[in-house]
């Protein structure tokens, strides 16, 4: 692939200027645009080391509004990055709807310092290429323009300018930060060793949604402008998009009810037997022993560093609460937390909804305990409208995607829906309206919630056949009966622990 670019391309720096000044007002007057239309755009920088990257980047970047752009320099990760899995600590920096994020360096050089290291795992480099790929399509199906550039310099070049750099003294800075920035440094600095796992890099993430620009970078001026005009054509082709009505689109599923397909779905909560129960003096023995289990169990998830998500999704006044609190109750809260998921605000809204999670996911050794959670997406979300049916659909499989990126980094996933009838419900929403220490917890929105209970009934079902996986599974608990509910959590949970570690 690289070996067949042509790297003798060169403009002179009279018809740069020329050029540039008629590209400049063009990308600033296409970035208003963007914002307005509030399309998100992510520029990847990679390149060979003393491609001229920075000097390239900067050229580029002087032709924005720099109060539209964030600007990233993805360095060495730190601890506590380094415990959560490799893709979600870059979730973080993706830019809000409108904004551009241009990044010097991104996931890529990290997967090959991180991946192609010292141990050499091909295996990891594999998986690490296949949670860049889910990355970057769910947030170009989400409205992002990804737009990506491989600056290409020569092995000749590439030796010159090192030698050039080294005659300036300019190398010994390398020095000031150390040994592990110098392993990073260690692979662009290796052109023909890295070569084929940089052009592995290249084939196996160009992707119609995010293709790679190599740059002819011999050339600075050359390699400029081509940046400039292929974020211009870019911009242009994706502004044009966003201004097409809903008719002129194409749909990117097929709906099945629309061709006279039957729908065969197979209801999984029809089946569940909710009149179990167990009695006072059972519930309490049995808390007892899970609950001391958990405690012990707490602190060999920490020391074997595995994360733990615990995810609770069901009725409103199904228990969730009180499923939690037992859960924790004598758990370490130095290495557990509890997450409660409401409505996305502003800032959430202007990203990938999966964006405001990341930051719960747990760190190597803790739990994290989500009390509603990105499942929002296929529940209330698609029950209310508040996204749209190809985004509710598509959001099955990038929650699949998400959640074996998390088991793949080992992760363990136990995700429990608690299911109350329509009867138990309406008992329990009168008790808390006659509560004065629990009318707090009823609203008018859970009213609302109700009168559409067939609706989210329909959505429970499709969610739970179609994200119940073999290393993230759905437990259905029977909620009619409070203690026996809890006593399921529990158990699932210890169980679960045992089996795992």
């Amino acid at each position: 692939m690289l070996e067949k670019i042509d790297l003798s391309k060169t403009i002179t720096n009279a018809d740069y200027k020329k050029s540039e000044k008629m590209l400049k007002p063009k990308l600033g007057e296409l970035q208003r645009k963007a914002w307005d239309l509030k399309i998100p755009v992510i520029l990847v920088f990679e390149g060979w080391h003393v491609s001229g990257m920075c000097e390239d980047i900067n050229r580029f970047i002087l032709s924005l509004d720099p109060r539209g752009y964030n600007f990233h320099t993805m360095t060495r990760p730190c601890y506590e990055e380094l415990l959560k899995p490799f893709i979600v600590r870059f979730w973080s920096r993706i830019p809000v709807r409108g904004k551009i994020g241009v990044f010097d360096r991104s996931w890529y050089s990290r997967s090959i310092t991180e991946c192609l290291g010292e141990e050499k795992s091909e295996r990891r480099m594999e998986k690490c290429l296949e949670e860049i790929n889910y990355f970057e399509r769910q947030l170009a199906d989400d409205g992002y323009l990804i737009i990506k550039f491989f600056l290409h310099i020569s092995e000749k070049e590439h030796k010159e300018r090192f030698k050039e750099l080294k005659k300036a003294g300019i190398p010994l800075l390398f020095e000031e930060y150390g040994k592990e920035m110098i392993h990073d440094l260690y692979f662009i600095g290796n052109y023909n060793k890295y070569l084929p796992s940089v052009e592995k890099l290249l084939e196996e993430t160009d992707m119609p949604y995010a293709p790679w620009t190599v740059v002819e970078a011999d050339d600075r001026n050359f390699a400029t402008l081509k940046i400039m005009m292929t974020v211009i054509h870019a911009l242009e082709a994706s502004i044009e998009q966003a201004t097409r009505t809903p008719a002129e689109k194409t749909l990117k599923y097929l709906d099945l009810e629309a061709q006279g397909i039957p729908q065969l779905n197979n209801s999984i909560l029809e089946q569940i037997n909710l009149s179990r129960k167990i009695n006072a003096d059972e519930y309490k023995a049995s808390k007892k022993l899970y609950q001391q289990k958990l405690a012990t169990l707490q602190y060999e998830l920490f020391r074997i560093k595995r994360p733990m998500v615990v995810i609770f999704e069901g009725w409103d006044a199904a228990g969730k609460g009180g499923d939690i609190y037992r859960l924790v109750e004598n758990l370490n809260p130095r290495l557990y937390r509890v997450v409660p998921v409401g409505s996305p605000n502003d800032t959430e809204k202007a990203h990938h909804y999966l964006w405001r999670f990341c930051e719960a996911i747990p760190k190597a050794g803790n739990i994290t305990i989500f009390d509603r959670s990105w499942y929002g997406r296929v529940l209330v979300e698609r029950v209310e409208g508040f996204c749209s049916e190809e985004e509710w659909k598509r959001a099955y499989r990038e929650i699949n995607e998400f959640e074996e990126i998390l088991t793949q980094a080992g992760a363990i996933i136990l995700k429990f829906w608690l299911h109350i009838d329509k009867e138990t419900q309406l008992e329990r929403f009168n008790s808390r309206q006659l509560d004065p220490e629990k009318k707090w917890k009823i609203t008018a929105e859970d009213w609302r919630n109700r009168s559409r209970w067939e609706d989210y009934e329909t959505a429970a079902d499709e969610m739970l056949q179609k994200t119940g996986t073999m290393n993230a599974p759905w437990v259905v608990v029977e909620s009619n009966d409070k203690r026996y509910s809890r006593i399921k959590v529990l158990k699932t949970v210890a169980e679960t622990l045992e089996k795992e570690l």
